[in-house]
C-alpha cells in the first residue's frame, strides 16, 4: 500500500522517539511518505494532496484534532483512513476499539491492512465541516476553548486541564443566567432555552481515564445522529447529569434539564447571540447559527 503518514508533533502524546519508532514499523511492509502538520488546516491540505496523488490510505498520528483535519479532506473519496492515538483523549480511536498505546495500535493497524479491513463510515457535518463523533455548542465548546488558552499545559496535565477547565468556564467564563439558543428539529419542534448541546455521531461523548461518558447509545457510525440539550447550568442538575454520564446514560437522558433526541438526519440550531461551538474537540469560535447533517458511508475508514 502507499501511505501518507500524518503527524502532528505538538500532540499530547506524539514523541521523536514514537515518530520513528511508527514510521519505521510501518515502512517495513507499505510504502510510507510522511508529513508533519505545521498549521491548523494542514492535515485536510495533506489529506487532499493524497488524493490528488492517489494513495491509498491516510495514517494520522495525532490526537482527535488532526484526525478531523483529516477526515474533511478525505470525504467521498476511495483513499481509507486510519488513526494511530497520539493525543490526550484519543476519543475516536478508542470509540472504533483501538488501543490507547501507540507503540501496540501499530501492530493492531498493519494486521488491519493486511486483511484489508476497510469499512465505510457515516460522519456529521455542522456548516459543512465534517466531525467524526461529536459536536459541542455553548457550554461545552467553551471549555474546549478554555483548554486551548492553556494549550501548553495540555501534554504536562493531560485530563486534570479539562476537568479544571470546566469548573474555570462555569465560575468564570460563560454565561449561566440566560439561555443563548434554541434547537430546531425536522419534526418542526423547537427546544428553547438552550445552555448547550451535544450532536454525536458516536457514543461514548469521551472518556475520563478508563471510563466511557456515555450519553447516546442509539448514536453509532451506521446510524443517523444523536443530540442532547441541557437546559440549566445550575450546579446541582449539571452535577446530576455528569455523574449520570459515567454510571448509568438512561438518567441522563431522563433528566428534567436534559432533552435527548435520536435517529435525526439534520437539526439547526439558532442562537439568540453568538456562542462558541467545537468539532471532534477543536474550537472553531462563535457562530449564530449551525445546521447539523448526517451523511452515510461518507469515509472509508481501516477499523482493528
Amino acid at each position: 500500500m502507499r501511505i501518507l503518514l500524518i503527524v502532528n508533533p505538538r500532540a499530547s502524546s506524539v514523541t521523536p522517539k514514537l515518530e520513528a519508532i511508527v514510521e519505521k514499523a510501518l515502512s517495513e511492509k507499505h510504502e510510507v511518505v510522511a508529513a508533519r502538520t505545521s498549521h491548523r488546516g494542514h492535515a485536510t491540505e495533506l489529506a487532499r494532496e493524497a488524493v490528488a496523488e492517489r494513495m491509498d490510505a491516510v495514517v494520522v498520528f495525532g490526537g482527535d484534532g488532526t484526525l478531523n483535519e483529516a477526515a474533511n479532506g478525505l470525504i467521498g473519496t476511495d483513499v481509507a483512513l486510519a488513526i494511530l492515538p497520539g493525543g490526550s483523549t484519543n476519543v475516536f480511536a478508542r470509540t472504533i476499539g483501538m488501543t490507547n498505546d501507540a507503540v501496540s495500535a501499530v501492530d493492531v493497524l498493519l494486521d488491519a491492512l493486511a486483511r484489508s479491513a476497510i469499512e465505510p463510515i457515516g460522519i456529521g457535518t455542522a456548516n459543512g465541516r465534517a466531525f467524526l463523533f461529536h459536536a459541542g455548542l455553548g457550554y461545552d465548546a467553551a471549555i474546549v476553548a478554555e483548554v486551548e488558552r492553556h494549550q501548553s499545559l495540555k501534554r504536562l496535565a493531560g485530563q486534570a486541564l479539562f476537568a479544571f477547565a470546566a469548573v474555570d468556564t462555569w465560575l468564570r467564563h460563560y454565561d449561566r443566567d440566560r439561555p443563548h439558543f434554541a434547537v430546531h428539529l425536522p419534526d418542526g419542534t423547537t427546544i428553547e432555552n438552550g445552555y448547550y448541546t451535544i450532536v454525536l455521531n458516536t457514543d461514548p461523548y469521551t472518556f475520563l481515564g478508563s471510563r466511557p461518558f456515555r450519553i447516546a447509545p442509539e448514536a453509532g457510525l451506521g446510524s443517523p445522529l444523536a443530540a442532547i440539550t441541557v437546559q440549566s447550568l445550575a450546579l446541582w442538575p449539571l452535577t446530576q447529569v455528569a455523574a449520570a454520564a459515567l454510571t448509568n446514560s438512561e438518567k441522563v437522558r431522563s433528566h428534567p434539564s436534559v432533552d435527548y433526541r435520536a435517529d435525526l438526519a439534520e437539526l439547526r440550531i439558532v442562537g439568540y447571540r453568538p456562542f462558541p461551538y467545537q468539532l471532534d474537540g477543536d474550537h472553531l469560535g462563535d457562530v449564530n447559527e449551525v445546521t447539523f447533517r448526517h451523511i452515510p458511508d461518507a469515509i472509508r475508514m481501516v477499523k482493528p
